[in-house]
């Protein structure tokens, strides 16, 4: 009887730890957006997230995305040649970017550089005692560090997206033009002809939902963290794996939902 009734007890308690997880986090987040609305307002602190979010992430995502959309035309190009169908590299690297490489890359960036960065500086206050020391000068730290950063993401990842899309574009025209022999006017007509309002709406969508999940990621495992260097590695490390599955299936939720018909 010990024998069935050990793994059970082991896999009841699993599955309780997973949906008390949840709970925590869902209230996490809804306390989250009720200070969006419920003075005081830090606005340095909202500037400064927009400042380490946004500005600092332009290199990496730039860079990402332009070698990214180069190597997608090549692939296509590649693939096309096999069916004679080499002329659809405008258009397939124009609706691979925006509707998915793009919001993807970019979350992901957003995941390894921000909720590492957000959930190492959150840990390290909470182990230093910094928080508490928050709480005593009557200030909530989920207002002071939590709405802030989400709130920063939610606004600058989607224009980070947008950017992104566009230098993902060019690297594609670049690598087309330079290395595939397209014609230049030719290639921006069409890119410019395939993709619909849907499709950029789509992507920015995509932007504000996965920086939304970087952020809370990362301010919810450091708020969490367990005390010392230990807690402070284990925060980091799970903030990051956390924030890239949940984006990853975020986007497979919002493909499905956004281009269902």
């Amino acid at each position: 009887m010990n024998l069935i009734l050990t793994p059970l007890g082991a896999l009841g308690r699993q599955t309780l730890n997973m949906l008390a997880g949840i709970g925590r986090f869902t209230v996490f987040v809804l306390q989250t957006i009720s200070h969006f609305f419920r003075p005081p307002f830090y606005v340095g602190e909202f500037f400064n997230a927009i400042l380490v979010i946004g500005y600092f992430s332009l290199p990496v995502v730039g860079l990402t995305a332009l070698f990214t959309g180069g190597a997608l035309a090549l692939q296509i190009y590649a693939g096309g040649a096999r069916f004679n169908a080499e002329a659809v590299v405008p258009q397939i690297v124009a609706i691979g970017m925006v509707r998915e490489l793009g919001p993807v890359m970019v979350g992901l960036m957003i995941a390894a550089r921000v909720t590492s960065s957000v959930a190492a500086e959150i840990a390290t206050m909470r182990v230093t005692e910094q928080i508490d020391a928050l709480v005593t000068l009557s200030t909530n730290p989920m207002k002071y560090l939590t709405a802030p950063r989400v709130l920063a993401a939610l606004i600058v990842v989607p224009i980070l997206v947008g950017i992104g899309d566009i230098i993902g574009i060019a690297g594609g025209f670049i690598v087309g033009v330079q290395t595939l022999g397209f014609n230049p006017a030719t290639y921006l007509r069409n890119t410019a002809d395939f993709l619909e309002a849907a499709d950029i709406i789509s992507s920015l969508i995509k932007g504000a939902a996965f920086g939304g999940i970087a952020a809370l990621m990362g301010c919810y495992y450091g708020m969490n963290s367990g005390r010392g260097a230990q807690g402070v590695g284990k925060a980091t490390k799970s903030s990051v794996e956390a924030a890239a599955v949940l984006i990853l299936a975020a986007n497979f939720g919002l493909t499905a939902l956004l281009f269902s018909a």
